[in-house]
């Protein structure tokens, strides 16, 4: 059952569901905000530069490059959607992680979990952001030395034709380890273990993963994902992650 490849999709469509819940939308509450202000925030800067950008190239006149403008705006509109939907989430997920660490303890404690004693007040959130940071900064590091060879074969003939097919791989392992990471963090695993698990259930890390990225692409759904990715994965843990044996 812990590597059934349909139950990892499964486990976040639960923790949509489960943010819902009213003990658990206090702590939905703050990462959803930085979602919609670092979402907008990014869409907001990005059409104002280009529009300057071809403001001072492309001036909107009836000169024979005018046509340009009608071919650079759907290219820019594709760009921009794939840099935010990257940078969106190493940013927000910076931003937020002390706050999802404890959305993911309070989602346990919700399924009856036992969760090591830590306060939640005002001061344990700031004694815990530096932790969180490293273990975020870990994260992106992991994925640069994977990602950078991977965007690679995209420039290499024959090998480019896998090349899609491996990276929309990997963004759904990449963020499976993303958001797995707070519930088993607050069990005091380690990065290498936690990998380890999630190795030993691959099909259904993957099959999360890819869930949430078809989440973060649906307009609306997108703002909730981070929280409901949080609550799906503590989901996962409790259920299945930390009964497995190495």
């Amino acid at each position: 059952m812990a590597n059934n490849p349909l139950t990892g999709a499964g486990y976040l469509m639960r923790g949509l569901g489960l943010i819902t819940k009213p003990g658990l939308r206090p702590f939905v509450l703050m990462p959803l905000i930085i979602n919609v202000i670092v979402f907008s925030l990014l869409i907001w800067l990005g059409i104002d530069q280009f529009e300057q950008l071809m403001d001072r190239f492309l001036p909107n006149d009836e000169s024979w490059l005018a046509w340009l403008r009608w071919l650079l705006w759907p290219l820019f509109a594709i760009a921009l959607l794939l840099t935010i939907f990257y940078t969106f989430t190493v940013i927000a997920n910076l931003i937020a992680a002390p706050f999802n660490g404890l959305l993911a303890e309070k989602v346990e404690q919700f399924l009856g979990g036992e969760v090591p004693n830590q306060p939640t007040n005002a001061k344990q959130i700031v004694k815990d952001v530096v932790p969180s940071l490293l273990s975020e900064m870990r994260k992106i590091l992991y994925f640069l030395l994977r990602a950078i060879p991977l965007l690679i074969l995209f420039l290499i003939p024959v090998l480019n034709i896998a090349a899609p097919f491996l990276w929309m791989a990997f963004s759904a392992w990449f963020l499976a380890i993303e958001y797995g990471d707070y519930p088993m963090a607050n069990h005091n695993l380690a990065f290498k273990e936690q990998h380890k698990r999630l190795k030993q259930a691959r099909l259904s890390s993957l099959s999360f993963g890819g869930g949430l990225t078809l989440m973060m692409m649906v307009p609306i759904l997108n703002f909730v994902a981070m929280p409901a990715a949080v609550a799906g994965a503590t989901l996962f843990w409790h259920e299945r992650l930390r009964n497995i044996k190495h």
